[in-house]
C-alpha cells in the first residue's frame, strides 16, 4: 500500500484498513491511531487478537481480556461506548463463545454491565442450575428486560392477527340480531344498494354465534430445550404468554429433553417459564408428543406446534405414528425447526422429510412470521412456508 494517496478520501481509506488489519509492521498502512480510534482498536484487539482466541500472526492484535472480571467489565463498557447496540450484542456473543466468559456471567456486577439480548438470555438459562443466589435476581432482571422488549415488539400484532383468524373461523351466516357484524354485513351487500332509498338491502347477514366469547381453539406449544434451541425457547415462551392472555385460546406449553415438563401453570409470567427450562441434554420427541397427545380433548379445534431441530433420541417410528394419528384425528400439526431470527440451524433432514410426507412440513420461522403461521393453522389453511 506504499505510495497510496493519503489526502482526503485516501487518508480515510488508510484509517479503515488500519482498523481492519490490526496494526503492527505487517499491515503495511503506516497509519497511527489516536483518540476514539485507538480505544476502538484496543476493544477489538482484546476480543479478536491472538490472546483473545485467534491465532497469532505478524502484526495481529494481541491485547486479550484475560480472566479478570474487572477487566472484562471495563471492556464491556468500552464496546458500548464505541459501537452501536447491534454490534455490541455480536461482540458479547463472540466473547462468551471464544473466551469462555460464561462463568463470569455468574457475577452480578458483570450482568449489570452487559447489553441484554435473546442470546444472552439463552446463555443465562444454560447456567441457571449453577447460578448462585447472589446472581439470580440480577439474572432475572436481565431476562425480564429482554422479555418485555420482545412482548412490546410482538404482542399487539400477534393478538390482532390471531383475533382476526378466530373471528373468521367462527363467522356464521344466520346470526342472532345481537350478534350481527354490521360492518362486514354492509360490505358483503354493497351490490344491493338502492340509490332511490339510499340504503343497502342485507340479503346476507354476517356475524358471530354466542360461542364466540368462549374458548374456540386449543394450542399446544411443544418445545425442544436442547442447547441449540436456546433462542427458540425464549421466543416460544413469550408467544406462549401472549397466547395465554387471549381468552378464546386455551394454551399449553410443554418443554422437553429426555424428560417432559408442563409449564402451563406458569404462562402468566414468561420469565418464570424460562427459568423453569433446563437447556441442554438429550432429546425424546416421541415422549413429548405422547404427553401432548394425551392432553388433547378436542382434536378438530387443536393446533400442536412442535419446535425442534428433530434430532430424535427416542423412537423415530413411534414419533411419526403419533403425528399421523393426531393429524388423522383432525389436529393441525406445525413443525418449526427454529423460532428465531437466525434461520434454520442444523437439523435432521430425514425426519423433516418424513414429517412433510405426513402433511406437516418442517421449516424455520422468524418471530415476525409466527403470527401468520398460527393464523393459518387456526383457520386450517395452507401454512405460509418461507
Amino acid at each position: 500500500m506504499a505510495g497510496a494517496d493519503v489526502s482526503g478520501g485516501g487518508a480515510e481509506r488508510l484509517r479503515r484498513w488500519r482498523m481492519v488489519l490490526g496494526g503492527g509492521e505487517g499491515d503495511g498502512t503506516g497509519c497511527a491511531l489516536s483518540g476514539a480510534d485507538a480505544g476502538m482498536d484496543a476493544a477489538l484487539g482484546a476480543l479478536y487478537g491472538a490472546e483473545g482466541g485467534g491465532r497469532k500472526r505478524a502484526g495481529e492484535r494481541s491485547a486479550g481480556l484475560g480472566g479478570s472480571a474487572p477487566r472484562v467489565a471495563r471492556w464491556l463498557g468500552d464496546i458500548r461506548t464505541y459501537f452501536p447496540t447491534s454490534v455490541v450484542q455480536v461482540m458479547q456473543r463472540d466473547a462468551i463463545q471464544r473466551l469462555g466468559l460464561s462463568a463470569l456471567l455468574l457475577e452480578p456486577e458483570m450482568l449489570e454491565a452487559v447489553e441484554p439480548d435473546v442470546h444472552l438470555v439463552g446463555t443465562l438459562l444454560s447456567l441457571n442450575k449453577a447460578m448462585p443466589e447472589t446472581t439470580r435476581e440480577t439474572a432475572r432482571a436481565v431476562v425480564r428486560k429482554v422479555v418485555e422488549q420482545l412482548e412490546k415488539r410482538l404482542a399487539s400484532r400477534t393478538r390482532a392477527t390471531l383475533t382476526g383468524a378466530l373471528d373468521r373461523s367462527a363467522r356464521i351466516s344466520r346470526p342472532r340480531h345481537a350478534d350481527i357484524d354490521w360492518d362486514r354485513t354492509i360490505r358483503a351487500n354493497l351490490k344491493n344498494y338502492l340509490p332511490e332509498h339510499r340504503t343497502v338491502v342485507p340479503e346476507r347477514l354476517v356475524g358471530y354465534g354466542r360461542a364466540a366469547r368462549a374458548v374456540k381453539k386449543e394450542v399446544v406449544l411443544c418445545i425442544d430445550q436442547s442447547g441449540s434451541m436456546a433462542a427458540s425457547v425464549v421466543y416460544a415462551s413469550v408467544f406462549g404468554a401472549v397466547l395465554a392472555s387471549m381468552r378464546s385460546i386455551a394454551t399449553r406449553l410443554v418443554v422437553f429433553d429426555t424428560a417432559v415438563v408442563d409449564l402451563t401453570d406458569q404462562l402468566d409470567d414468561p420469565v418464570d417459564v424460562l427459568f423453569g427450562t433446563q437447556l441442554g441434554g438429550g432429546t425424546d420427541i416421541n415422549r413429548a408428543l405422547a404427553y401432548c397427545q394425551s392432553k388433547i380433548t378436542r382434536p378438530a379445534d387443536t393446533v400442536v406446534v412442535l419446535i425442534s431441530d428433530l434430532y430424535e433420541g427416542g423412537i423415530r417410528d413411534e414419533m411419526l405414528k403419533r403425528v399421523a394419528a393426531m393429524k388423522a384425528a383432525g389436529v393441525e400439526f406445525v413443525t418449526l425447526l427454529a423460532l428465531s431470527d437466525e434461520g434454520a440451524p442444523a437439523y435432521d433432514r430425514d425426519h423433516a422429510a418424513a414429517l412433510a410426507a405426513l402433511g406437516a412440513p418442517a421449516f424455520a420461522c422468524t418471530p415476525d412470521l409466527f403470527p401468520e403461521v398460527m393464523a393459518a393453522a387456526l383457520e386450517k389453511r395452507p401454512l405460509p412456508v418461507p
